[in-house]
């Protein structure tokens, strides 16, 4: 049998054995067999050399070990020598963390395709058609065992880079075809799914704390239940099928136990919320720690079969779940195991088993947190580990910053936010759901140093904007899991005729910072306390998301509208401009609330200004739109369709019959159009014409939802729902050049999914992967008929060169004006995200 372990000798005995087969017709023959045999020979001990190399933790050595052993069998002509030094070179890559470059490889190894985008970010296809395409090759190959070994490989890969579906069912499929043969084991097989199962589970849970919306998080926390428990469960069947091989059992008795704290970790914090239904379950996963911890230790004698850098980690591992129970002897017994992973991690040239090592024990033993994170920076530093270093600085601002350490405070948080920055990329390349958990582990490193630069007596605003403004952005690349976005600061932007100021309001949990920033760079800050403000927040919110929203009483409204203006606006009103544009940047729970519907006492703040908002001060580089440029693509659906049936459709939304005038009234000011209703609207249509057109105004009249959930964040094609994620592909494919972009993108009839506080989010999410310069939507389902008066004016003041939040602006005020539409849920929900031009 083909232990993972194994594998080097495995190829070494398979070369042995071609060896002994070699004939001896000519003198000459024998000496190209010779020559054959010494290459062999050669690849032989380069494998060998990669082994050790990888063992003592230097991979970049054995990845160049093994690049020349593949470089030998491709002369040889040797494929099972070929298929086994690439699988090599992806235990390497893996070391190294370059997952997506280790699955490339693996796909050359298995003699696929590499254009399928199988190892891209994100699905170039849907999941559907990868695993499809995945289960066809596995079929087609023989079931040879280095195949299945690198399909085993694969497995691994596409859970570290997020594919968690395709993982699942390749591991499925090869622990199928393993268990029918007796050549290859197949507890690792199973050990490598019950990973990736967990994995899922850690992705629900991850996602849990990032869902806002009451009735989304209900829901996750049934997913996270059901996926903690089946992990749970094939834990216990590779614990029983692996008796004989002392490592895996080991392995899945380590996971069984983390998983075990982590699960009651969460039901624990759901109980504390209020989720009684959950007791029961809890109380039985507690009653399983500590006898997982016996077994563990009883098995203790098996951690020294691991190589020294699975040692490490396995105990660092084991030492950090631990800890995280009360009970002071397993403290003690964490700090143990933490201090023997160093002993093992010394004797290594490893720098990265020693950083983390030395990181493990600052957080073990606070009373010596200081020397520990300083020497495990250091080490990190030494190897220039960015990935490793920010954890330590953020350790330490975080220490020092409790002790009125300030400016070493400072140095440390701007260090680990700088670092971040370095490596978003590559984060985002080995998946964020699996290697990030973006709400608890980086947004604090941005807020801390915020905090702790306005606590100056004479604090850098300008630094504080810039922080604010790369926060922003990467929730916004964390929202769509994409990479950098083409995006400009607003301070970058040089050449604008208009009038207009900038409102930063960000949310510091106990403050509300309030920066204004005027056309002439200059600098104003407010701070007010939070609770007064989150309180008045929560009741517009809540009135304005409540499906009885037309027959409210404008009073409710206008009261906390009235209440925000005093504590956000009114300190700062002296210093904006009398008339022009006001830009916000909206943090947090603010992202949902149109910001024109603030009152005075005697006016909205829309009376007298048109309104922006972008996310992190970040946006396409502004222009106004161009009368010669006034053609567009309309899409709508008036009938019910199959895509209100999907499960991520918004819930209880019906047709829109009065659509199909909004697509007249849309066609009559636009110069030319084409229009796709009904059964034309299809995604393959929209893709299709998108791709070979050039629109700078998109309409769409659809339902629509903004969600803390991405995959929440839709469009209702006729066909199918569009989540946030496949607009890239959509609606940006031909966008090559600043001025292929979407000029305008309008969504006439979206929502936001009650309990979201971050509509702006979803809106720009929808424009970044749309690539357009200005988006317009709806905050809640709107009447038809007014939408209709305002989208007629709204067009009406384009055609006439007026830059587009004044467009939008003159036209909420006409419906103001009439009487018919004077209620706030007619003229408010509209937003521009994006250039105000």
């Amino acid at each position: 049998m083909i232990k993972r372990r194994d594998w080097f000798k495995y190829v070494f005995s398979s070369i042995l054995g071609l060896l002994t087969v070699v004939g001896k017709p000519s003198i000459i023959a024998a000496q190209a067999v010779n020559k054959e045999a010494q290459k062999r020979n050669q690849a032989r001990l380069l494998t060998q050399i990669g082994e050790k190399y990888l063992n003592e933790g230097r991979a970049s050595e054995a990845l160049e070990s093994w690049k020349t052993a593949t470089k030998i069998y491709r002369q040889l002509g040797y494929e099972e020598g070929i298929t086994g030094s690439l699988i090599n070179q992806n235990l390497a890559l893996q070391a190294l963390g370059l997952n997506r470059f280790a699955c490339n490889t693996l796909l050359q190894a298995l003699k696929l395709n590499t254009d399928t985008k199988i190892c891209a970010i994100l699905p170039q296809q849907s999941t559907e058609f990868t695993t499809k395409l995945l289960i066809a090759a596995i079929d087609s190959q023989k079931h040879l065992p280095v195949n299945l070994f690198a399909w085993h490989n694969l497995g691994d890969v596409l859970r570290l880079i997020g594919k968690l579906d395709e993982s699942k069912v390749v591991l499925a499929k090869t622990l199928s075809i393993a268990q029918k043969t007796s050549t290859v084991d197949n507890h690792e097989i199973l050990l490598s799914l019950a990973n990736t199962h967990e994995a899922i589970y850690k992705q629900a849970r991850n996602k849990y704390y990032e869902v806002e919306e009451p009735d989304f998080k209900n829901e996750i926390v049934e997913m996270i239940q059901q996926q903690a428990l089946n992990s749970l469960e094939i834990y216990h069947q590779v614990n029983l099928v692996s008796a004989n091989y002392p490592v895996t059992q080991l392995k899945s008795q380590l996971h069984h136990f983390s998983l075990l704290i982590d699960f009651d970790n969460f039901l624990t914090t759901e109980l504390n919320l209020g989720n009684s239904k959950l007791v029961e379950i809890r109380n039985q996963i507690q009653q399983q720690i500590q006898p997982a911890v016996n077994i563990i230790l009883k098995n203790s004698s098996t951690f020294s079969q691991l190589s020294a850098t699975q040692l490490v980690y396995t105990k660092l591992n084991f030492a950090n779940s631990l800890s995280q129970i009360p009970d002071q002897k397993l403290r003690s017994l964490a700090i143990e195991y933490g201090q023997s992973a160093l002993q093992t991690a010394k004797s290594t040239s490893n720098q990265r088993i020693k950083s983390y090592s030395f990181g493990t024990l600052g957080k073990l033993q606070p009373e010596k947190s200081e020397a520990y994170f300083l020497k495990a920076l250091s080490l990190a530093q030494s190897i220039q580990a960015e990935d490793i270093a920010y954890q330590w600085q953020q350790q330490l601002g975080n220490l020092y910053n409790k002790q009125g350490r300030a400016k070493e405070a400072l140095t440390m948080y701007k260090s680990a936010i700088d670092n971040l920055a370095h490596i978003r990329d590559s984060i985002l390349s080995s998946n964020i759901d699996i290697q990030f958990f973006f709400q608890q582990e980086v947004e604090p490193v941005y807020r801390d140093y915020m905090k702790l630069l306005l606590k100056d007596s004479n604090p850098n605003l300008k630094e504080v904007i810039q922080i604010n403004e790369r926060l922003q952005t990467a929730q916004l690349e964390n929202f769509l899991k994409c990479g950098k976005l083409d995006l400009i600061a607003l301070n970058d932007i040089t050449d604008l005729n208009s009038a207009y100021g900038i409102i930063h309001i960000i949310d510091l949990d106990d403050t509300i910072e309030v920066i204004f920033q005027s056309s002439n760079r200059s600098l104003h800050h407010y701070s007010v306390e939070a609770n007064i403000v989150k309180d008045n927040l929560s009741d517009l919110l809540w009135s304005l998301q409540d499906q009885k929203l037309p027959s409210i009483d404008v009073q409710q409204i206008i009261s906390p509208s009235q209440a925000l203006y005093e504590k956000l606006i009114a300190p700062i009103a002296s210093y904006l401009p009398a008339s022009g544009t006001l830009i916000f940047i909206l943090d947090k729970s603010f992202q949902s609330i149109p910001m024109g519907i603030l009152y005075n006492g005697k006016n909205y703040l829309l009376e007298q200004y048109s309104i922006a908002a972008t996310l992190g001060s970040r946006i396409r580089y502004p222009k106004p739109l161009s009368k010669k440029r006034f053609t567009a693509l309309i899409a709508a659906l008036s009938k019910p369709s199959p895509s209100l049936l999907d499960r991520n459709a918004p819930k209880g939304v019906r047709s829109l019959p009065k659509a199909k005038e909004e697509v007249k009234d849309v066609q009559s000011q636009t110069q030319s159009s084409l229009t796709l209703l009904d059964e034309k609207f299809t995604t393959p249509r929209l893709e299709q014409e998108i791709s070979k057109n050039n629109f700078p105004i998109v309409h769409i009249s659809t339902h629509g939802q903004f969600s803390s959930d991405p995959l929440k964040t839709v469009l209702l094609a006729y066909d199918k729902v569009i989540n946030i994620r496949e607009f890239d592909k959509l609606l940006k494919g031909k966008i090559k050049t600043d001025t292929d972009a979407i000029e305008l993108l309008v969504l006439s009839a979206c929502q936001t999914a009650k309990g979201n506080k971050k509509s702006a989010l979803g809106m720009a999410g929808v424009a970044a992967q749309a690539g357009a310069r200005t988006t317009i939507a709806t905050l809640w389902l709107v009447d038809a008929d007014s939408t209709a008066l305002l989208m007629e004016e709204f067009y009406k003041g384009l055609k006439n060169a007026i830059p587009k939040a004044e467009a939008l602006r003159i036209a909420q005020l006409a419906l103001m004006k009439n009487p018919k539409y004077a209620h706030h849920y007619y003229w408010a929900p509209f937003l521009l995200v994006g250039s105000w031009l």
